[in-house]
């Protein structure tokens, strides 16, 4: 049964919206949302029970509870193959094959159904994120607790052993969170031709030239945060000149300029996130960016909320909105958030409260409804559309 995330009801459809008084503009929704069939989500979460299974239903935003899709320990990330044949999934363990390391799984996807692969040592504990390369046949992960990151080929959705990997060093102001290296998030240039690994423990992002045949990473230079950041994800803008860093521990978002030739990144802006910055505990999260790269979003945790903002199109730098830039998160703790295929709907996985908030977004202003919907997830940690 869906519960209501606030005591308001959920609001759907232009006229609700416009009765509120919540958006400036009378109707959110210009036009009619596609009639898009019910599809799937997958969600990884922080239990014993691993992946669970949702039905998607893009007319109403309705999530249907449908089970466990996987039964595997700590799927606290997941993410499709470019070619969306094979999942790959992030456990965040401490031991693993008797070993003192963090796993790296592989599932085949077929109908949304999920088959295993193989799963194998992520050479470091608490593996936190991973991703592919744009080819989808190499596959890195970052390990948080171990302060390290790997590569590995994956040629039919089938992993090897690690062909690659590098424990950091160094430290950061912040002694709760900063006493070691703890690399959190990994990403790859648009072109293909970089490897950035988010080091929030030092304060740095590794960058590294990537052989795509290989796996293998060069280094090729670092981008040092403000000490104290904590720099958590890195998120491309489609033009492939700006990515967008959230700096965890301070709550803010760099804008870096991104040189194509080295891979080398310049901070050309600085975003505050929380109203109030002295005010403790508030921690950045996540990002989502829309396909029309028009629009920019960002999770943050304490005052649990989303902050909206525009970006320009010729410079990627980010403008807040001016009403309304920030809604509740429906929840505690946002840990990731997507906006579904159709871009109307904005679902958020909030660990801490267990629930799936889905909110109505307008894809031509960008708003997003002030209330959503929830639905319990057992500490949902990712959202996959499948």
């Amino acid at each position: 049964m869906q519960n209501p995330v606030s005591r308001r009801k959920f609001v759907l459809g232009s006229a609700a919206l416009a009765a509120s008084g919540a958006l400036a503009r009378p109707s959110l929704f210009a036009e009619a949302a596609p009639k898009t069939a019910s599809t799937r989500i997958l969600v990884g979460s922080d239990t014993n029970d691993g992946i669970l299974a949702f039905a998607w239903d893009a007319t109403t935003g309705t999530l249907t509870p449908q089970g466990i899709a996987a039964k595997i320990p700590q799927s606290t990330w997941i993410e499709l193959a470019p070619d969306k044949k094979f999942l790959y999934v992030a456990c965040e363990l401490e031991e693993f094959e008797g070993k003192p390391t963090g796993a790296v799984a592989s599932f085949a996807v077929s109908g949304g159904k999920l088959t295993l692969i193989n799963q194998v040592a992520a050479q470091g504990k608490g593996t936190c994120h991973l991703t592919t390369d744009h080819t989808g046949q190499v596959v890195l992960c970052a390990n948080y607790t171990g302060g390290s990151a790997a590569t590995f080929l994956a040629p039919a959705g089938k992993l090897g052993d690690a062909v690659w990997s590098e424990h950091y060093t160094g430290s950061g102001p912040v002694i709760s969170r900063q006493e070691a290296a703890h690399a959190h998030f990994a990403s790859v240039s648009p072109d293909n031709r970089f490897v950035y690994i988010n080091d929030l423990g030092a304060d740095k992002i590794h960058i590294y030239k990537l052989d795509a045949t290989s796996g293998k990473l060069t280094p090729a230079g670092t981008c040092t945060a403000q000490p104290g950041d904590g720099p958590r994800t890195l998120h491309f803008h489609r033009n492939g000149k700006v990515a967008y860093c959230v700096n965890e521990l301070s709550s803010t978002i760099s804008v870096l300029q991104l040189d194509p030739a080295t891979g080398s990144l310049k901070s050309i802006q600085r975003a505050a996130l929380s109203p109030d910055p002295a005010k403790a505990p508030n921690t950045a999260c996540d990002a989502v960016l829309t396909r029309d790269g028009r629009f920019a979003y960002f999770a943050n945790r304490g005052d649990d909320f989303i902050m909206s903002f525009h970006i320009d199109p010729a410079t990627g730098l980010l403008t807040p909105f001016a009403q309304n830039p920030r809604i509740p998160s429906g929840g505690k703790t946002p840990r990731n958030f997507t906006l579904d295929p159709t871009e109307r709907w904005m679902l958020v996985a909030n660990q801490k409260s267990g629930n799936l908030a889905v909110f109505a977004r307008d894809p031509k202003t960008g708003a997003l409804s002030p209330e959503g919907k929830s639905t319990p997830a057992a500490t949902p940690m990712c959202i996959v559309f499948v």
